[in-house]
């Protein structure tokens, strides 16, 4: 399903006139087609499924690492994304990724798994989910069933509106595979991800 722009500009033409503002005049005249552009780039993920995801970011390197029948980890750290929550539609940002997997027979990509982060991020979301999808599409490329996410990031439904707890962070950990059932692994995942 491709993003409807010209549904987006008469809407946030809609938002305008209820706000109280006449859309016609200078400043806001062409803001519904900024805005229908600007959620064209900041939701492109909502075009993409996540095994379409997977399929898009897919390069793996056969695993010539000699580490076929060991536990190495390997680990991205604070990977910058941004999304939007799907609750109010509010910005969640200053968002730190770190991703973690055992590899099987072949690596990923490093920049692929930070692509698939930001592709993630780029719908309207919740933080819990954006680690579940994340971990579920390397999963789907690496091959491993043994992934880790966690996420740290500040949301300005909480402090811009509301609350207005301006220094609250959230915090997910998405652990599958042996990252939750060996707590040695979690453990050190958590001490490299969590600083």
């Amino acid at each position: 399903m491709a993003i409807d722009k010209e549904a987006i500009k008469e809407h946030v033409r809609g938002i305008l006139v209820a706000l109280g503002d006449d859309p016609n005049r200078e400043g806001l005249k062409e803001t519904p087609d900024r805005v229908a552009k600007m959620y064209e780039e900041v939701f492109e993920g909502m075009n993409y499924s996540n095994h379409e995801i997977a399929q898009m970011f897919s390069k793996t390197f056969e695993d010539d690492l000699s580490v076929k029948d060991h536990k190495d980890m390997v680990i991205v750290k604070d990977i910058d994304i941004f999304s939007y929550c799907e609750h109010h539609m509010a910005l969640m940002y200053d968002m730190k990724v770190s991703v973690a997997y055992l590899p099987k027979d072949k690596v990923l990509g490093l920049s692929k798994i930070a692509r698939i982060c930001d592709m993630v991020g780029k719908r309207l979301q919740l933080q819990e989910r954006i680690g579940s999808d994340i971990a579920e599409i390397i999963m789907e490329v690496s091959g491993s069933e043994d992934v880790a996410v966690y996420i740290e990031g500040c949301h300005s439904c909480m402090s811009a509106r509301g609350i207005k707890k301006h220094n609250a962070k959230t915090v997910t950990t998405t652990l599958r595979g042996a990252f939750d059932t060996d707590s040695t692994l979690k453990w050190h995942f958590m001490m490299q991800a969590g600083k």
